[in-house]
């Protein structure tokens, strides 16, 4: 029963940890042709999930982690630190380019997106995957014992996150203000990360009600004004001949 209870409550805790993911993998692979981006999704789920499980199997490596190797202006640093401090700068970066590209950047009528774009953008989410894998599985180790557990919420949150991303990517792609919250949604997960990293735990509970509430207040906004068209946002078009 004790099990039981631990992977129900795990199950939801990866599945709520996993939204960032998905964000992230939508605004990424917004940048391919609509038909790579099912493939992108796949792909990049498919690649959290082996980093997950790979981590999970390594818990004495995991745990050498989080054991400071050197201090910085009274900051213990530790691989963990130094991963999440790099993963979140690297979130700040792409989504300031991103809404930077989005809002100012030049309109182009078409744009080819060559082989090298899937695999730099498979490469993109590859890389913030094994900051939030990190993230997820040191929550998972922290609530539970048995291994088994772990690994069955881990693959019951993943088969959620691709039966969902689809949909999310979607509707995120259909409404501009919608991309720009997801957007400042990644902008306070990469802050987060950084304080994380430098040891200033933030509840991210705090940033999950921010995100679900200025959510809310949209769809409200969606839902009441009548808008006749949508403000276009800058991105890759392929060509129409």
């Amino acid at each position: 029963m004790e099990a039981l209870t631990a992977l129900a409550t795990l199950t939801a805790m990866e599945i709520v940890l996993g939204i960032d993911n998905i964000v992230f993998i939508a605004i990424v692979a917004s940048k391919l042709p609509t038909h790579q981006q099912p493939k992108a999704r796949l792909v990049g789920l498919t690649v959290a999930l082996i980093m997950r499980l790979a981590l999970l199997l390594t818990l004495k490596w995991l745990m050498g982690l989080t054991k400071p190797f050197a201090t910085v202006m009274n900051i213990p640093l530790s691989g963990k630190s130094l991963i999440l401090i790099l993963g979140g700068l690297f979130l700040i970066g792409k989504s300031t380019y991103e809404i930077h590209d989005k809002l100012e950047g030049p309109e182009q009528k078409w744009k080819v997106v060559s082989p090298s774009s899937f695999t730099l953008v498979i490469a993109q989410i590859a890389l913030i995957d094994l900051v939030f894998a990190l993230d997820s599985v040191i929550t998972a180790i922290g609530m539970a014992r048995q291994l088994w557990v772990m690994v069955v919420a881990i693959v019951i949150a993943m088969i959620v996150m691709l039966i969902s991303a689809g949909t999310v990517s979607q509707f995120i792609d259909r409404h501009p203000t919608l991309k720009m919250l997801a957007l400042s949604f990644l902008l306070l997960i990469g802050m987060m990360l950084v304080a994380e990293g430098i040891g200033k735990h933030i509840e991210r509970g705090y940033i999950y009600f921010a995100m679900g509430f200025s959510l809310f207040v949209e769809l409200l906004n969606l839902r009441l004004r009548k808008i006749s068209e949508p403000i276009k946002l800058h991105g890759p078009k392929m060509p129409t001949s």
